[in-house]
């Protein structure tokens, strides 16, 4: 893609949109006296902020580019991360983990974890959940540089460290705080930005049914888009359909995962890992002002959840259409490649002696990527025959490249479909998003980090004041830190994918030990800490012997030895997370049989299901009592599966 020039109105969009954010920051600045202020936001906001900055602190480049990445990839089955993947979760995590989060008065899920077990087992998630957030962090700073470069011409690096100063100050200054109510109005922007283009993009192509046939063709040769190798076919649905091909097995879908992965591996131990564990989101739940709002807050951001994937998945799926439609001079996006590649390449095109195979390889080379044969010889023959300018050239390049870029897909259909001024709509929801998962992140990290290791570890019986600075000081390191992991982030070419592999990594185990935890009182501190290591390190040796296709052994995975080779990246990723939940949970129940209890029944009131007295809310109308609006929820979420089945 070709840098746009921003209009006058697109400025004034972004500028509007920057300077309010970092209002919101000064505005909120004077009320952070303390450290409970600045990182916990004394829990003092209402319910329907808490629960629009749950959903929007996901909504960083996971939600927008990684999703419209996966609906291009997979299909309609990315849907499965929502109504598989998060409703269920999301209504579990207010009916029964809530209360045991807010009722204990912990300020972390970490520290929730020393009052179950012991210090063991909250300082290896400190660590491990450190970790996460920066990768977190890093992979929407990633997002957002590339998006920068390609669409406005930013240099990469410059584009990290403005849009990264941007994040520190209004943090900074607000603390959580700042973020969560930045992170509502970000949610309208993603909301206001983006159902223009999903509309202008569905009239483009025919609308939903015109777009469905031209999937249905797509799926029979999908090698024809560089979705798959040569030879690769699948059934006509297997883009517009969720559940059937699954069922019919790893060979049939395009995420290459039979339902066991799907139900057990997404729908079971990443889904209640995230939604349930991860104290990214359930930080903000636990900001709520109250016991009835803290449950509350997961379950109001699950209706917006539940609607997301026409937001984010069809772009996806869009895009997939129009590449398919040859009138419609569109493609998806491939790899971002050098000026100075393209430019080697464009003189071994003038060079080349004859359009044969010596030319396709020496075009190949100089472009560093894998290239259409036929493209090329055609390219080569056409500037042979009629010499064709640098800008003719380079066109044919960038239409030869037999490599999608998945991650640049909602990028390119906001420049197609954008005028100035929606434009300038989009580009700021999409700066907001990237913001959002920024500063979700950040908060996060510089609370455990604060509370969970500096407090515990390093710095016991401080003033307040030191861990108020301490806390700052940390979100400086913490975007330090992400600016690292947004370089490694750059080496995938769709953020869901990696990020599902980080939380395969972290939560996966981690909610093994929660479950057990939560609900098995003989759980024992010591069978917690070493099935959680063991989880986690099941995960790395789990990762260092499988592979997914089309990879090298490297970090992808493979490192040590290749005993399994998996359809996707996606695929390795569930069956990784499945690993990782059942070591845990078998180490940790085998552990805690063989171990004694530290804790008495009465040290354990609060914190396991069976010795907590259960919430009453009969006072409470209908609308207001979880267990009642999480059942409509996860019957309206059954019906979606068998509408899209």
């Amino acid at each position: 893609m070709q840098p746009i020039q921003l209009q006058w109105i697109d400025y004034t969009i972004l500028i509007a949109y920057v300077a309010f954010v970092l209002g919101i920051g000064w505005a909120l600045a004077r009320y952070m006296k303390t450290s409970s202020d600045f990182l916990t936001s004394a829990r003092s906001i209402p319910t329907w902020v808490t629960g629009l900055a749950f959903i929007s602190a996901n909504l960083g480049a996971l939600e927008l580019v990684g999703m419209a990445a996966s609906g291009a990839k997979y299909g309609i089955a990315t849907a499965h991360f929502y109504w598989v993947g998060a409703i269920p979760a999301m209504i579990f995590l207010a009916v029964f983990m809530m209360p045991f989060y807010y009722g204990s008065k912990a300020r972390s899920v970490p520290e929730y974890l020393k009052m179950r077990f012991d210090e063991r087992v909250r300082a290896l998630n400190s660590i491990a959940f450190a970790v996460m957030t920066i990768f977190a962090s890093g992979i929407s700073m990633n997002a957002l540089a590339k998006l920068l470069n390609q669409l406005l011409g930013w240099n990469y690096n410059f584009g990290l460290l403005i849009c990264s100063g941007v994040v520190l100050i209004y943090v900074l200054k607000g603390g959580l705080t700042s973020a969560i109510y930045t992170e509502v109005l970000q949610f309208f922007m993603i909301v206001l930005g983006f159902a223009p283009v999903v509309y202008l993009g569905l009239k483009d192509v025919g609308g939903w049914g015109a777009m469905n046939h031209s999937l249905q063709a797509v799926a029979v040769n999908p090698s024809t888009l560089y979705l798959k190798d040569a030879g690769t076919t699948y059934a006509a649905n297997a883009w517009t359909s969720a559940w059937q091909p699954v069922l019919a097995g790893p060979a049939n879908n395009p995420m290459g995962v039979d339902w066991f992965a799907m139900i057990f591996g997404l729908g079971f131990v990443l889904s209640f890992g995230y939604w349930c564990t991860n104290f990214l989101v359930v930080q903000r739940a636990m900001a709520a002002k109250n016991m009835t709002a803290a449950r509350n807050t997961p379950l109001v951001a699950a209706v917006p959840k539940m609607f997301f994937p026409f937001l984010v998945i069809v772009p996806g799926m869009i895009a997939v259409a129009l590449t398919s439609m040859p009138d419609k001079n569109y493609r998806i996006p491939p790899p971002i490649i050098s000026q100075q590649n393209y430019n080697n390449a464009i003189a071994t095109v003038r060079n080349a002696s004859a359009a044969n195979a010596d030319a396709v390889k020496a075009v190949g080379d100089a472009l560093g990527k894998k290239v259409d044969s036929g493209k090329i010889l055609s390219l080569v023959a056409a500037n042979k025959a009629h010499q064709l300018t640098d800008t003719q050239v380079q066109q044919g390049l960038y239409n030869s490249i037999a490599e999608n870029y998945y991650d640049g897909v909602i990028l390119s259909l906001v420049k197609k479909y954008c005028p100035p001024g929606l434009f300038g709509l989009a580009l700021t929801a999409l700066l907001a998003s990237f913001m959002s998962g920024m500063a979700g992140n950040v908060t996060a990290f510089n609370t455990v980090f604060t509370y969970d290791l500096y407090q515990a570890y390093f710095a016991p019986g401080r003033s307040d004041r030191h861990y108020f600075l301490t806390g700052k000081v940390i979100t400086v390191v913490g975007i330090v830190l992400s600016m690292g992991a947004a370089y490694f982030a750059s080496m995938y070419d769709n953020a869901m994918d990696i990020i599902q592999l980080v939380f395969g990594f972290v939560n996966a185990p981690l909610f093994a030990t929660f479950l057990l935890g939560m609900f098995w009182k003989r759980t024992t501190g010591t069978g917690a800490f070493i099935g959680l290591f063991c989880g986690i390190a099941g995960s790395a040796v789990f990762h260092s012997l499988t592979i997914a296709h089309g990879n090298l052994p490297g970090i992808k995975g493979g490192y040590l030895h290749v005993a399994q080779e998996f359809p996707s990246e996606m695929a390795q990723n569930f069956w990784l997370a499945a690993f990782a939940f059942i070591v845990c949970f078998t180490f940790t129940l085998v552990i805690s049989l063989a171990t004694s209890r530290t804790k008495s029944d009465a040290d354990l009131k609060g914190l396991v299901y069976s010795l907590t007295p259960k919430i009453v809310d009969n006072n409470q109308p209908w609308y207001m009592r979880p267990s009642i609006v999480g059942t409509v929820l996860l019957i309206v979420c059954v019906i979606l599966n068998f509408i899209f089945w």
